[in-house]
């Protein structure tokens, strides 16, 4: 009897496991599309613009020159029709959030987003996760299992980031009216990018995860959690990615959402 539990909260535990995956996946993709598009359109706003100083300024008269004008302006045309068509139109049904809300105690899903976190990746590298709540029977109105899936990338990432023989911590309690969740580890740039130990995400996005960020953005395997907390009306924040020093991850959401 004993045997076959444990076989089936094994099977379980490793479907969860290959679900997240994927979520973390699809919402790391749609984050990079986001971002494809706000970064290509801003030169070709530019480019645009300029072509209107151009045009300003050249003799009318002079064919060969307003061809050239004209190709740019077809030019830039044809990739804003190509973001339209490849980029927004694909983010158009995973751009808005659905969320299935209702009020659930908020200590349960730390516990099985750490339980999940440990039996899959944690135990396997090496790296113990500690829990610092005072969370009892405190409740939040929001979507319970998309939380539950932003608890879950925060601590497998901060896993995947610490060395073997190090500690990740949970910390989480209700200040001002929110939700606060911290996820505290220190960096190792080695551990991210070990051939040798177990990964739960891509390697393009762990190599991703280590190079400088602009002010305010996020490593793009941190998508869900973003998404999540904006989604309730929060905030999600990730301290800057210093080698071999302390960082933070931290989700507010509140107890209430609007």
């Amino acid at each position: 009897m004993s045997t076959s539990f444990d076989a089936v909260s094994a099977a379980t535990s490793e479907e969860r496991y290959a679900r997240m995956r994927a979520e973390t996946a699809l919402f790391m993709r749609d984050h990079l599309l986001s971002i494809v598009s706000h970064d290509l359109r801003s030169p070709l706003n530019a480019i645009h613009s300029w072509a209107y100083v151009l045009e300003r300024k050249l003799d009318a008269g002079d064919t060969a020159a307003q061809r050239a004008l004209a190709g740019i302006r077809s030019g830039v045309d044809q990739q804003v029709q190509l973001l339209e068509d490849a980029i927004d139109n694909t983010r158009a049904e995973t751009k808005a959030l659905p969320l299935q809300r209702s009020t659930f105690p908020m200590r349960p899903v730390l516990d099985r987003s750490l339980d999940d976190v440990r039996r899959a990746l944690a135990d396997a590298r090496g790296v113990s996760i500690k829990i610092d709540s005072r969370l009892e029977s405190e409740q939040c109105d929001g979507d319970r299992e998309r939380f539950s899936q932003a608890v879950w990338v925060m601590l497998a990432f901060a896993v995947e980031a610490s060395r073997p023989g190090t500690a990740v911590t949970l910390s989480s309690n209700v200040e001002s009216g929110a939700w606060h969740v911290k996820v505290t580890h220190v960096m190792s740039f080695a551990a991210l990018n070990d051939a040798e130990l177990p990964h739960a995400f891509e390697t393009a996005a762990r190599k991703q995860a280590i190079q400088p960020r602009e002010a305010g953005r996020i490593s793009w395997v941190l998508a869900l959690p973003q998404r999540v907390a904006a989604a309730h009306g929060g905030s999600f924040e990730q301290g800057e990615a210093v080698d071999d020093e302390p960082t933070v991850l931290l989700l507010r959401a509140p107890l209430v959402s609007i």
